[in-house]
């Protein structure tokens, strides 16, 4: 009878014990950030483990298509953490039109996120370029520089599904045969390249922000009350001129310095002085 009962009151704790751990799993046992990403390169440049652990691979282009370059090496990166700036430091461009094939064997939703940052040019309009996802423009005239400025890190993420053999991304659907393939796509201003990517499963809300960037943040401030101005009365809001928000307020009115000008009593007297000095001069020579 002790045997029994001891064998009952085992197979009970086991039970017990069981549903302990399976709760456990369901409250904080979801996969990191790290096991959720599937795929990441860091472009023109040697593997890397992120601060987040994801580990970004040897460029797999090395050798076969476009340069590789550490340009950006000798340069701080803005908006990136001091660990994770050889990210942004180095890249892959070429003269034409490149790409990455990412395998994607399961069903679900992802994110593709592309690094670049800026580190040559110093003005807009000097290297311009679209990326295509499997034939689906996803990012159209980006200019890094005109978007953030020289020497910031700047992320493009771009999410998109897969279900049933179909890709959806913006609104777009086509034909998925288990292969994603982003494209640089080569513009009328300079060559396109990438400085890292990766694909992860799961949301917007997943991914990891950059640091906050000041300058950014007040352009973006003012993009929005333009917008608002624009709106005018139709949404019942005072308008507002673009940049007042940050207008500084003068001082006091100077007062005209040339209110109270007395040039004009001068004129004639000065003209009556001009003419009487001549004529003097000759009556003194007769």
């Amino acid at each position: 009878m002790q045997r029994v009962t001891a064998r009952l009151v085992a197979g009970l704790l086991a039970a017990v014990l069981s549903l302990l751990s399976g709760q456990c799993w369901a409250d904080g046992g979801s996969p990191s950030l790290a096991e959720r990403v599937i795929w990441a390169v860091n472009a023109g440049g040697d593997s890397h483990v992120d601060v987040h652990g994801i580990h970004f691979k040897k460029d797999p282009l090395e050798g076969k298509i476009g340069k590789a370059s550490d340009y950006g090496v000798r340069l701080p990166i803005l908006r990136s953490s001091p660990e994770d700036q050889i990210l942004y430091q180095t890249e892959r461009y070429n003269e034409d039109t490149f790409g990455y094939d990412v395998p994607i064997r399961d069903d679900g939703d992802y994110i593709l996120v592309m690094k670049y940052a800026e580190v040559y040019f110093a003005q807009s309009q000097q290297k311009v370029f679209d990326v295509r996802v499997n034939g689906h423009t996803v990012v159209k005239d980006l200019d890094i520089f005109d978007r953030v400025g020289h020497s910031t890190a700047h992320d493009e993420i771009v999410p998109f599904s897969i279900k049933k053999g179909k890709l959806s991304v913006q609104g777009e659907v086509s034909t998925f045969n288990g292969k994603l393939t982003v494209e640089f796509v080569k513009g009328y201003y300079d060559n396109p390249k990438v400085c890292a990517l990766y694909v992860m499963k799961g949301t917007l809300e997943d991914v990891p922000k950059l640091q906050p960037h000041p300058g950014l943040e007040k352009h973006e401030d003012d993009e929005e009350e333009e917008e608002e101005s624009e709106a005018g009365e139709e949404g019942g809001k005072k308008k507002v001129q673009p940049g007042s928000k940050y207008k500084v307020q003068s001082g006091p009115r100077t007062p005209n310095p040339y209110a109270a000008d007395n040039s004009s009593l001068m004129f004639p007297i000065l003209v009556a002085f001009g003419v009487f000095i001549p004529t003097l001069f000759c009556l003194c020579r007769l």
